[in-house]
Protein backbone atom coordinates (compact mmCIF):
# COMPACT_ATOMS: atom_id res chain seq x y z
CA UNK A 1 0.00 0.00 0.00
CA UNK A 2 1.37 3.40 -0.92
CA UNK A 3 2.08 5.84 1.96
CA UNK A 4 -0.43 8.59 2.63
CA UNK A 5 0.68 12.22 2.06
CA UNK A 6 1.53 14.47 5.01
CA UNK A 7 -1.43 15.71 7.03
CA UNK A 8 -0.79 19.27 5.85
CA UNK A 9 -1.52 18.13 2.30
CA UNK A 10 -4.83 16.50 3.12
CA UNK A 11 -6.97 19.27 1.70
CA UNK A 12 -9.45 19.19 -1.13
CA UNK A 13 -7.79 20.57 -4.22
CA UNK A 14 -9.26 23.38 -6.31
CA UNK A 15 -9.21 23.67 -10.07
CA UNK A 16 -6.02 25.74 -9.82
CA UNK A 17 -4.30 23.43 -7.36
CA UNK A 18 -2.07 20.77 -8.98
CA UNK A 19 -2.15 18.60 -5.84
CA UNK A 20 -4.40 15.59 -6.27
CA UNK A 21 -5.74 14.27 -2.96
CA UNK A 22 -5.64 10.55 -2.20
CA UNK A 23 -8.56 8.24 -2.82
CA UNK A 24 -10.91 8.36 0.17
CA UNK A 25 -13.91 6.22 1.15
CA UNK A 26 -17.16 8.02 1.98
CA UNK A 27 -19.99 6.55 4.05
CA UNK A 28 -23.54 7.86 4.19
CA UNK A 29 -24.30 7.03 7.81
CA UNK A 30 -27.54 7.38 9.68
CA UNK A 31 -29.51 4.85 7.61
CA UNK A 32 -29.42 3.62 10.31
CA UNK A 33 -26.70 5.00 12.56
CA UNK A 34 -25.53 1.59 13.81
CA UNK A 35 -25.38 0.29 10.24
CA UNK A 36 -22.97 3.08 9.32
CA UNK A 37 -20.74 2.15 12.24
CA UNK A 38 -20.94 -1.50 11.23
CA UNK A 39 -19.79 -0.69 7.70
CA UNK A 40 -16.83 1.33 8.96
CA UNK A 41 -15.84 -1.46 11.33
CA UNK A 42 -16.02 -4.00 8.52
CA UNK A 43 -13.82 -1.80 6.35
CA UNK A 44 -11.27 -1.91 9.19
CA UNK A 45 -11.71 -5.64 9.70
CA UNK A 46 -11.34 -6.44 6.00
CA UNK A 47 -8.28 -4.23 5.38
CA UNK A 48 -4.91 -5.98 5.58
CA UNK A 49 -3.09 -3.85 8.15
CA UNK A 50 -0.46 -4.32 10.82
CA UNK A 51 -0.17 -0.63 11.83
CA UNK A 52 -2.55 2.31 12.21
CA UNK A 53 -1.02 3.85 9.12
CA UNK A 54 -1.99 0.85 6.96
CA UNK A 55 -5.69 1.58 7.28
CA UNK A 56 -7.61 3.46 4.62
CA UNK A 57 -8.92 7.03 4.81
CA UNK A 58 -12.65 7.08 5.56
CA UNK A 59 -15.07 9.99 5.90
CA UNK A 60 -18.46 9.18 7.41
CA UNK A 61 -21.42 11.53 7.78
CA UNK A 62 -24.22 10.38 10.07
CA UNK A 63 -27.15 12.79 9.85
CA UNK A 64 -30.20 10.58 10.38
CA UNK A 65 -32.69 13.26 11.38
CA UNK A 66 -32.94 14.58 7.83
CA UNK A 67 -33.58 11.23 6.12
CA UNK A 68 -37.16 9.86 6.08
CA UNK A 69 -37.65 6.15 6.64
CA UNK A 70 -37.10 4.38 3.34
CA UNK A 71 -39.88 1.83 3.83
CA UNK A 72 -42.36 4.55 4.80
CA UNK A 73 -41.57 6.35 1.54
CA UNK A 74 -41.84 3.23 -0.61
CA UNK A 75 -45.16 2.31 0.99
CA UNK A 76 -46.54 5.81 0.48
CA UNK A 77 -46.63 6.79 4.14
CA UNK A 78 -44.40 9.84 3.65
CA UNK A 79 -44.16 12.05 0.59
CA UNK A 80 -40.52 13.17 0.77
CA UNK A 81 -38.11 10.99 -1.18
CA UNK A 82 -35.19 10.02 1.13
CA UNK A 83 -32.96 10.30 -1.94
CA UNK A 84 -32.61 14.06 -1.61
CA UNK A 85 -31.14 14.28 1.93
CA UNK A 86 -28.89 11.31 1.17
CA UNK A 87 -27.76 13.07 -2.00
CA UNK A 88 -26.96 16.16 0.09
CA UNK A 89 -24.79 14.03 2.37
CA UNK A 90 -23.00 12.53 -0.64
CA UNK A 91 -22.36 16.04 -1.92
CA UNK A 92 -20.87 16.90 1.47
CA UNK A 93 -18.68 13.78 1.35
CA UNK A 94 -17.47 14.64 -2.15
CA UNK A 95 -16.64 18.20 -1.09
CA UNK A 96 -14.67 16.82 1.85
CA UNK A 97 -12.59 14.65 -0.48
CA UNK A 98 -14.39 11.31 -0.78
CA UNK A 99 -13.77 9.63 -4.13
CA UNK A 100 -15.82 6.45 -3.68
CA UNK A 101 -18.86 6.02 -1.46
CA UNK A 102 -21.40 3.53 -0.21
CA UNK A 103 -24.81 3.75 1.42
CA UNK A 104 -25.21 1.04 4.10
CA UNK A 105 -28.97 0.68 3.64
CA UNK A 106 -30.39 -2.01 1.40
CA UNK A 107 -33.81 -0.39 1.08
CA UNK A 108 -32.21 2.86 -0.10
CA UNK A 109 -31.23 0.95 -3.25
CA UNK A 110 -34.84 0.55 -4.36
CA UNK A 111 -34.99 2.17 -7.83
CA UNK A 112 -37.42 4.90 -6.77
CA UNK A 113 -34.75 6.13 -4.34
CA UNK A 114 -31.40 5.04 -5.72
CA UNK A 115 -31.92 6.17 -9.31
CA UNK A 116 -32.56 9.71 -8.06
CA UNK A 117 -29.37 9.55 -5.99
CA UNK A 118 -27.32 8.15 -8.87
CA UNK A 119 -28.54 10.84 -11.27
CA UNK A 120 -27.67 13.55 -8.76
CA UNK A 121 -24.19 12.17 -8.08
CA UNK A 122 -23.48 12.17 -11.82
CA UNK A 123 -23.87 15.96 -11.77
CA UNK A 124 -21.39 16.59 -8.95
CA UNK A 125 -18.53 18.93 -9.74
CA UNK A 126 -16.14 16.56 -7.98
CA UNK A 127 -16.32 13.01 -9.35
CA UNK A 128 -17.64 10.45 -6.85
CA UNK A 129 -18.02 6.75 -7.60
CA UNK A 130 -21.13 5.46 -5.84
CA UNK A 131 -21.22 1.69 -5.32
CA UNK A 132 -24.44 -0.33 -5.45
CA UNK A 133 -24.83 -2.50 -2.37
CA UNK A 134 -27.23 -5.02 -3.90
CA UNK A 135 -24.99 -5.56 -6.94
CA UNK A 136 -22.01 -6.09 -4.66
CA UNK A 137 -23.95 -8.61 -2.56
CA UNK A 138 -24.96 -10.49 -5.71
CA UNK A 139 -21.33 -10.59 -6.87
CA UNK A 140 -20.29 -11.86 -3.42
CA UNK A 141 -22.91 -14.61 -3.65
CA UNK A 142 -21.85 -15.68 -7.14
CA UNK A 143 -18.14 -15.70 -6.37
CA UNK A 144 -18.30 -17.26 -2.93
CA UNK A 145 -21.10 -19.81 -3.34
CA UNK A 146 -21.21 -20.80 -7.03
CA UNK A 147 -23.11 -24.04 -6.43
CA UNK A 148 -26.19 -22.43 -4.86
CA UNK A 149 -29.40 -22.22 -6.85
CA UNK A 150 -32.04 -21.14 -4.30
CA UNK A 151 -31.47 -18.10 -2.12
CA UNK A 152 -33.64 -16.71 0.65
CA UNK A 153 -33.88 -13.01 1.47
CA UNK A 154 -34.83 -11.30 4.70
CA UNK A 155 -35.36 -7.56 4.40
CA UNK A 156 -37.46 -4.61 5.43
CA UNK A 157 -40.99 -4.50 4.09
CA UNK A 158 -39.99 -1.73 1.69
CA UNK A 159 -37.36 -3.92 0.05
CA UNK A 160 -39.72 -6.91 0.20
CA UNK A 161 -42.57 -4.98 -1.44
CA UNK A 162 -40.36 -3.67 -4.27
CA UNK A 163 -38.73 -7.11 -4.81
CA UNK A 164 -35.33 -5.49 -4.52
CA UNK A 165 -33.27 -8.67 -4.27
CA UNK A 166 -35.41 -10.94 -6.46
CA UNK A 167 -35.15 -8.35 -9.26
CA UNK A 168 -31.35 -8.46 -8.97
CA UNK A 169 -30.89 -12.19 -8.48
CA UNK A 170 -33.48 -13.82 -10.73
CA UNK A 171 -31.82 -12.58 -13.95
CA UNK A 172 -28.63 -14.28 -12.69
CA UNK A 173 -30.46 -17.62 -12.62
CA UNK A 174 -31.30 -17.86 -8.93
CA UNK A 175 -34.58 -18.99 -7.49
CA UNK A 176 -35.36 -16.46 -4.76
CA UNK A 177 -37.64 -17.15 -1.81
CA UNK A 178 -38.96 -14.53 0.63
CA UNK A 179 -41.30 -14.60 3.64
CA UNK A 180 -45.03 -14.57 3.10
CA UNK A 181 -46.88 -11.36 3.95
CA UNK A 182 -47.83 -12.38 7.48
CA UNK A 183 -44.32 -13.43 8.45
CA UNK A 184 -42.83 -10.35 6.79
CA UNK A 185 -45.07 -7.76 8.40
CA UNK A 186 -45.65 -9.40 11.78
CA UNK A 187 -42.21 -10.86 12.53
CA UNK A 188 -39.34 -9.94 10.19
CA UNK A 189 -39.88 -6.19 9.76
CA UNK A 190 -40.66 -5.61 13.47
CA UNK A 191 -37.38 -7.31 14.45
CA UNK A 192 -35.65 -4.29 12.93
CA UNK A 193 -38.19 -1.49 13.26
CA UNK A 194 -40.46 -2.16 16.25
CA UNK A 195 -40.17 0.87 18.59
CA UNK A 196 -40.04 -1.37 21.64
CA UNK A 197 -37.75 -4.29 20.78
CA UNK A 198 -36.47 -3.62 17.25
CA UNK A 199 -32.75 -3.28 16.59
CA UNK A 200 -33.08 0.31 15.34
CA UNK A 201 -34.94 1.41 18.47
CA UNK A 202 -32.82 -0.33 21.08
CA UNK A 203 -29.41 -0.03 19.46
CA UNK A 204 -28.98 -3.65 20.50
CA UNK A 205 -30.15 -7.09 19.46
CA UNK A 206 -32.90 -8.10 21.84
CA UNK A 207 -33.77 -11.75 22.30
CA UNK A 208 -37.14 -11.11 20.66
CA UNK A 209 -35.55 -9.47 17.62
CA UNK A 210 -33.11 -12.30 17.07
CA UNK A 211 -35.83 -14.91 17.60
CA UNK A 212 -37.99 -13.22 14.95
CA UNK A 213 -35.17 -13.21 12.42
CA UNK A 214 -34.34 -16.84 13.21
CA UNK A 215 -37.98 -17.69 12.57
CA UNK A 216 -37.67 -15.98 9.19
CA UNK A 217 -34.48 -17.86 8.31
CA UNK A 218 -36.04 -21.18 9.29
CA UNK A 219 -39.09 -20.47 7.14
CA UNK A 220 -36.90 -19.66 4.14
CA UNK A 221 -34.97 -22.88 4.58
CA UNK A 222 -38.27 -24.78 4.60
CA UNK A 223 -38.96 -23.10 1.24
CA UNK A 224 -35.70 -24.48 -0.14
CA UNK A 225 -33.19 -21.71 0.59
CA UNK A 226 -29.58 -22.90 0.57
CA UNK A 227 -28.35 -19.55 1.88
CA UNK A 228 -30.05 -16.44 3.26
CA UNK A 229 -29.21 -12.84 2.47
CA UNK A 230 -29.53 -10.56 5.49
CA UNK A 231 -31.00 -7.80 3.35
CA UNK A 232 -31.29 -5.05 5.95
CA UNK A 233 -28.12 -3.57 7.39
CA UNK A 234 -29.31 -4.01 10.98
CA UNK A 235 -29.78 -7.76 10.50
CA UNK A 236 -26.08 -8.68 10.40
CA UNK A 237 -25.78 -7.07 13.83
CA UNK A 238 -27.92 -9.96 15.08
CA UNK A 239 -25.81 -12.60 13.31
CA UNK A 240 -22.08 -11.89 13.62
CA UNK A 241 -21.55 -15.53 12.68
CA UNK A 242 -21.58 -16.32 8.96
CA UNK A 243 -23.55 -19.55 9.32
CA UNK A 244 -26.87 -20.39 10.94
CA UNK A 245 -27.41 -24.05 11.75
CA UNK A 246 -25.10 -25.02 8.92
CA UNK A 247 -26.55 -22.60 6.35
CA UNK A 248 -24.55 -19.63 4.97
CA UNK A 249 -25.71 -16.13 5.85
CA UNK A 250 -24.82 -13.49 3.26
CA UNK A 251 -23.95 -10.08 4.72
CA UNK A 252 -24.32 -7.26 2.15
CA UNK A 253 -22.55 -4.83 4.50
CA UNK A 254 -19.45 -7.01 4.41
CA UNK A 255 -19.71 -7.23 0.62
CA UNK A 256 -19.93 -3.42 0.41
CA UNK A 257 -16.94 -3.01 2.74
CA UNK A 258 -14.82 -5.29 0.57
CA UNK A 259 -15.90 -3.45 -2.57
CA UNK A 260 -14.97 -0.07 -1.09
CA UNK A 261 -11.54 -1.44 -0.20
CA UNK A 262 -11.19 -2.85 -3.71
CA UNK A 263 -12.00 0.51 -5.28
CA UNK A 264 -9.10 2.14 -3.48
CA UNK A 265 -6.78 -0.44 -5.07
CA UNK A 266 -5.37 -1.22 -1.67
CA UNK A 267 -4.73 -4.89 -2.36
CA UNK A 268 -7.01 -7.76 -1.63
CA UNK A 269 -9.47 -7.47 1.24
CA UNK A 270 -8.45 -9.64 4.14
CA UNK A 271 -9.86 -13.16 4.27
CA UNK A 272 -11.63 -13.88 7.55
CA UNK A 273 -12.23 -17.30 9.05
CA UNK A 274 -15.49 -18.78 7.80
CA UNK A 275 -15.63 -16.65 4.66
CA UNK A 276 -15.47 -18.03 1.14
CA UNK A 277 -12.23 -17.28 -0.69
CA UNK A 278 -13.04 -14.40 -3.04
CA UNK A 279 -11.08 -12.38 -5.53
CA UNK A 280 -10.47 -8.67 -4.76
Amino acid sequence: MSPQPPLTQLVVSTNNDPYRPPAVIGIVGGVGPYAGLDLQRKILDQTPASHDQDHLPVISVSWPGLIPDRTDYLLGRVAENPAYPMLAQLRLLAAAGATVAGIPCNTAHAPAIFEVIRAGVAEFERPLRLLHMIEEAAAWLQAGYPALSTVGVLSTTGAWQTRLYPAALEPLGYRVVVPDEALQTETVHPAVNDPGFGIKATGDVTARARAGLERGIAALREMGAEAVILGCTEMPLAFPEMMWDGMPLIDPTRALARALIRELDAGRPRHAAGEPHLSP
